[in-house]
């Protein structure tokens, strides 16, 4: 058999259960069909095969993103956005609102996404009035970077029908000041309401996956692990966006969503379409709930109080009898279960149930996950060890995030995201970014996880720091792990799916603290080059 095309004089980073590194691979049709020597390849050079000289640089295993958002990442790029260079203020936000306006029908909603009151110059959120200031003929959202927490104008509340009598949400907040006055700050259930009542239109969200997949491409990522939008709706759009070829990379998508998660989790149950339902290209992931929050708000759910604030122990959205009714059930008819889970008080909880579930009802393989794992300290790793679960842990929050972490959690960084405790334990864990809270880059998901250091070069527990390889691993092999695709993806080894990712320079030989500064080169998925920065070189 003759490859369609080799690529040689490469480091071949195989990722297999040796952590092989060689020089050169060979592709036919969507498969990898030799792996080895650049002597070793040149047996299955034909007339007709494509031969690439990599001259050095890096190929790795497409990276698998184990934790994103597809859909909130794309209708974001759709809005304004409060990470741009420029947004470094209340006052420039307010103006980026004011020029959307402008060009805006009247009605028709404003959104901004990933504001940070921590890094703005006030130090505070927008006012209700500043906002109605803009506009109280448009519905204005400006929803935080974690996604958890959003502040609206008068419209938007009007249209959502939330007054000063209504109800607090399970789970949620809908703040008033002293008089008993909303401010237009909605917390958690309640900014998951207004998200749902701010729906993007269908083409808008057509638009919106395809940018999504595009720029996840560009950054070598050829699988993802959607972590849940709208419900129902989100789901039959990504699976129609993935038969039009609208979405090319290959997706793992969980049952989940921002609100009312059992909702959905239950309907899908009762509808009997099961985890790993599906083909190569999208696949059903497992049943997921939502059971406290964001650990930048901060409103994750803890066994003691936040450094920063001693009576706060974060927010719950369950308790633990509800979350074994939904996830119990699931496990039963046998799902995958994960949760979202930042705090060890929620990840507590959790355990609880799965330690039920499987007494309940035994299953071998069940691959359970925890979304996030954001506080796990050693006596909840030994349960997920004892348990078999899955972290799935957010290597790049600590750069963005970290001195947040430092103020409101203390030396508990030093177990936050614990992914050299998870590999020393022997736990599985995958990398994901959760995306758009953070960057979706892998590189510098893996830059971080080896380095453990904010943008501002402080140590955000760095005791948990890990090897070159072993975060390469995190995005590669190990997500496919998670989703039960290890033997189709997630290493470069013979009668593997050929999605393969070329960077600019040799990721092994380079200075750890630049791995952030890696360009990829080129995205490969079933062997067609579907992403390239510059033309590789051809002999």
């Amino acid at each position: 058999m003759k490859a369609d095309v080799v690529l040689i004089n490469g480091e071949v980073i195989t990722v297999d259960q040796k952590n092989t590194v060689v020089e050169a691979v060979g592709v036919k049709d969507n498969r990898i069909i030799v792996v080895g020597s650049n002597q070793e390849v040149k047996n299955f050079i034909g007339e007709e095969t494509d031969i690439i000289d990599l001259q050095g640089k890096t190929i790795l295993p497409g990276f698998i993103d184990s934790h994103i958002h597809l859909i909130l990442y794309g209708v974001n790029q759709l809005a304004v956005s409060c990470k741009a260079e420029h947004m470094d203020s209340i006052e420039s936000l307010l103006d980026n609102l004011r020029k959307k306006a402008l060009k805006t029908p009247k009605g028709e909603w404003i959104r901004a996404w990933g504001f940070n009151e921590t890094v703005v110059k006030e130090k505070r959120y927008p006012t209700i009035a500043e906002l109605d200031a803009i506009s109280t003929e448009h519905p204005i959202i400006v929803s935080r970077t974690c996604n958890h927490i959003s502040v609206v104008n008068s419209k938007a509340l009007e249209i959502a029908q939330i007054h000063e009598n209504t109800p607090d949400p399970n789970g949620g907040v809908i703040e008033k000041n002293q008089e008993g006055r909303l401010t237009g700050r909605l917390i958690e259930a309640a900014h998951m309401v207004m998200n749902e009542v701010a729906s993007y239109t269908g083409s808008e969200l057509m638009k919106a996956v395809k940018i999504a997949s595009d720029h996840f491409i560009a950054a070598g990522i050829t699988s993802i692990h959607e972590a849940g939008g709208y419900g129902s709706e989100s789901y039959r759009l990504l699976q129609q966006a993935v038969m039009s070829k609208d979405i090319r990379v290959r997706i793992y998508a969980m049952i989940g969503a921002l609100n009312n998660s059992h909702e959905f989790v239950n309907k899908m149950v009762e509808a009997g379409v099961v985890t790993g339902t599906g083909d190569e290209r999208f696949k059903v992931g497992p049943a997921k709930l939502f059971i406290d929050g964001s650990s930048t708000g901060p409103t994750i759910a803890t066994r003691e109080p936040y450094s920063s604030d001693s009576d706060n122990f974060g927010i719950l959205y369950y308790n633990e009898e509800e979350i074994y009714e939904v996830l119990g059930e699931a496990h039963k008819k046998g799902y995958q279960i994960t949760v979202h889970a930042q705090g060890d008080k929620a990840i507590e909880m959790y355990l609880n149930c799965i330690e039920k579930a499987l007494k309940d009802s035994p299953r071998r393989n069940h691959r359970h996950r925890i979304e996030h794992a954001g506080v796990s300290s050693p006596d909840l790793q030994e349960r997920m060890k004892k348990l078999q679960v899955i972290p799935i842990p957010n290597p790049p929050f600590p750069y963005e995030f970290g001195e947040i972490y430092v103020q409101h959690y203390g030396e508990r960084v030093n177990y936050m995201y614990a992914v050299r405790d998870f590999i020393d334990s022997g736990i599985m864990a995958a990398g994901g970014s959760d995306a758009p809270v953070t960057d979706y880059n892998p590189l510098l998901g893996i830059h971080v996880a080896v380095n453990r250091k904010s943008q501002s070069g402080m140590k955000i527990g760095d005791n948990q720091s890990i090897s070159v390889m072993e975060a390469i691993k995190l995005y590669t092999w190990n997500g496919a792990y998670a989703s039960f695709d290890e033997e189709i993806k997630g290493s470069i080894e013979v009668g593997k799916l050929a999605d393969l990712v070329i960077l600019n320079d040799s990721i092994l030989r380079i200075n750890p603290n630049q791995i952030k500064d890696l360009k990829v080169e080129t995205t490969i998925i079933d062997g067609e080059i579907i992403y390239q920065r510059e033309k590789l070189s051809k002999i």
